[in-house]
């Protein structure tokens, strides 16, 4: 079915967008064969999505295409942390770090996937997806750490909840782990901000106006980020992640089975407590931050990068692009051809998490 959805797209494809230097400012490697290393900023919990970058995270990490350093949490959605804790701990990462504290929002609203995901029990009655013990780090000096200690100009943020958190680095000042202020940590540290957020409408105007849920959660912060981040930032709006849907035909054949599997559990429970049922195929939001920096390659052809330009963040949430020729941030773009390619990709991503194949 991917395959003919593929060649569907390829034969109706129309004005194909042109890379603009995609490769010279997305490869985040200094070395093909070195690992990126990446902090995971996320509000998982929420949608599914968020746990299904992760998952393509360890994925990567397996095959030593990046290392997880962190997952910090930007919004509590249920029992996040320990969420996060267990699926670390299904896909065999249990030294990965959690930033995660007390003032972290939270949204009790929505949080069934997680929960009901960690109350499966096994037949004996024992936990299916068992959350061992563990301690959550505050999630500012997690971040500051691991940016202090980390190689000049290194780190890929994986961004792909609200901006509560690299807002709070910016605005924090110098102490017992680093005499730079946040601001100077990301300037010196970050190689690369690759954000899931706003709408921009470059692929259909209907999107120009929405107030993406990542922007409008915390909107002074995403006003912060955008408005003051010292370096590159990528956006990977809600139009790209919403053209690109999980394949119902990679969902029931290859995430089912083997049974049980934390992925398809969560799934399952998120299908649920939304009143969906599991071919409902969900749009690839958070996987593409993820996938597009981690997946760089010249001839994969996922993405089309926009021109150099600023991002706004205005008062009622919608987010404008104004082209500048010194501008830091980009938007992710992609084209009929492009998706059916990504879709394709996840479908054997997806395959891959489950059955322990490898390139």
């Amino acid at each position: 079915m991917t395959r003919f959805l593929f060649i569907f797209a390829l034969l109706l494809s129309f004005s194909a967008l042109v890379p603009v230097q995609a490769e010279d400012l997305l490869d985040v490697r200094d070395a093909a064969t070195e690992p990126v290393p990446v902090i995971f900023d996320t509000d998982i919990g929420g949608d599914i999505d968020d746990a299904f970058a992760l998952g393509i995270l360890h994925l990567m990490a397996d095959r030593g295409k990046c290392d997880l350093l962190a997952v910090t949490i930007s919004r509590s959605r249920g029992n996040s942390a320990d969420y996060v804790r267990a699926q670390n701990l299904a896909f065999g990462h249990p030294d990965v770090p959690i930033g995660w504290d007390a003032n972290c929002p939270l949204n009790t609203n929505r949080g069934a996937y997680s929960d009901q995901t960690l109350a499966l029990k096994n037949p004996d009655g024992t936990p299916r997806y068992p959350v061992t013990p563990y301690t959550c780090e505050n999630t500012l000096r997690l971040q500051r750490k691991i940016l202090a200690d980390a190689k000049d100009h290194s780190i890929v943020w994986i961004q792909v909840g609200e901006s509560t958190n690299a807002a709070a680095l910016l605005a924090s000042g110098p102490d017992d782990i680093s005499p730079l202020s946040g601001r100077e940590l990301a300037e010196k540290k970050v190689r690369l901000l690759s954000v899931m957020g706003g709408a921009f409408g470059f692929q259909d105007p209907k999107y120009a106006s929405h107030r993406e849920h990542n922007i409008i959660m915390d909107l002074p912060a995403a006003q912060k980020v955008c408005a003051e981040w010292p370096g590159e930032i990528v956006f990977s709006g809600y139009e790209t992640g919403d053209a690109i849907r999980l394949s119902v035909c990679g969902l029931e054949n290859d995430l089912s089975h083997p049974s049980p599997n934390f992925l398809w559990d969560s799934y399952v429970a998120w299908c649920a407590s939304n009143k969906m049922p599991p071919t409902h195929a969900r749009p690839c939001w958070d996987l593409t931050s993820v996938l597009f920096v981690l997946r760089p390659e010249k001839g994969r052809d996922y993405f089309t990068l926009s021109e150099p330009g600023k991002v706004t963040v205005l008062e009622n949430g919608v987010t404008k692009f104004t082209p500048c020729e010194n501008g830091k941030h980009r938007v992710f773009l992609t084209s009929p051809v492009q998706n059916a390619r990504v879709q394709e990709a996840f479908v054997n991503l997806i395959f891959i998490m489950n059955h322990g194949k490898t390139e």
